[in-house]
């Protein structure tokens, strides 16, 4: 393993950056209050000292005590909506992919019909129609109503290539049937590509939560990191000169998409042979 990731840097660094920021929730939990990350009855805002190393917002908020407890948070959304999107999008590509003919043509005109709308727009409709505010898992549903969908055309791509290789005509002509050729034969050949579609969706429904929040259609008591920004805008920090008060959640989120960039690199790199580096 140590041999292999020193010629996969990509996957290297990625894995880094995500372990810098294991390491700050780690060790962040056990030096705060979670209390501390919400709203004081008496707020005032202070810069970056030795009692407040992030500062404080407008609210009375310690931002380093938010942004230890808004980060798994805003994690959490991007890893329950990539995963059920993935999970759908991998069970509708191979539905298509490996059975074709008119359930074929059905998905994959949904999917593509639903690539070529903005998805921000139908995610704001989904968000607004939502009465009593959202929660963090409910914005995690919200965000993966369309996170299959570019999963489930990427997928359905390999799953037509891979449905003519020899071992997939050898495997039906022992008798294997399609629901046994696709969890022996395809999947296991998929699951560096999977794995790789998995960190995109993550990474994208990550983004896509975070622009919902900026808009103020996130869970409002919440402290992740698109609501932090949201109330960054609410009170023009940036125009006042409170750096402290955007510059944390700024950093952290180029942190998550750095690492979850260069992890999707080094995943291609597993997946496609031709990427692939020699020892």
């Amino acid at each position: 393993m140590l041999r292999y990731l020193k010629r996969n840097p990509s996957l290297t660094v990625g894995i880094g950056f995500l372990g810098v920021l294991v390491v700050f929730i780690a060790v962040g939990m056990i030096l705060i209050d979670p209390e501390d990350a919400r709203p004081l009855s008496a707020p005032a805002l202070h810069p970056p000292s030795w009692a407040y190393p992030f500062g404080t917002d407008r609210q009375g908020r310690d931002l380093f005590a938010a942004m230890v407890v808004g980060t798994p948070l805003t994690l959490r959304i991007g890893f329950i909506a990539g995963i059920l999107g993935v999970v759908i999008g991998t069970i509708l590509a191979f539905v298509a992919g490996f059975y074709r003919g008119i359930v074929d043509t059905a998905i994959r005109g949904v999917a593509d019909i639903g690539l070529t709308v903005p998805g921000l727009l139908i995610l704001i409709i989904i968000a607004v129609s939502v009465r009593g505010g959202l929660t963090v898992n409910q914005m995690a549903l919200v965000v993966a109503s369309l996170a299959w969908l570019n999963p489930t055309r990427t997928i359905r791509s390999q799953v037509l290539t891979l449905r003519e290789r020899g071992y997939v005509e050898v495997a039906r002509l022992s008798g294997m049937n399609g629901p046994e050729i696709i969890f022996f034969e395809m999947i296991p050949n998929l699951l560096p590509y999977l794995g790789a579609t998995l960190v995109n969706a993550v990474s994208a429904a990550i983004l896509a939560s975070i622009g919902l929040e900026v808009l103020g259609l996130g869970p409002l008591e919440a402290p992740t990191l698109g609501m932090t920004l949201y109330w960054v805008n609410f009170n023009a920090a940036i125009i006042n000169g409170w750096w402290w008060w955007w510059m944390a959640p700024i950093v952290i989120i180029l942190l998550v998409f750095l690492g979850l960039f260069f992890m999707t690199v080094g995943l291609d790199e597993i997946a496609n042979p031709r990427l692939r580096r020699s020892i």
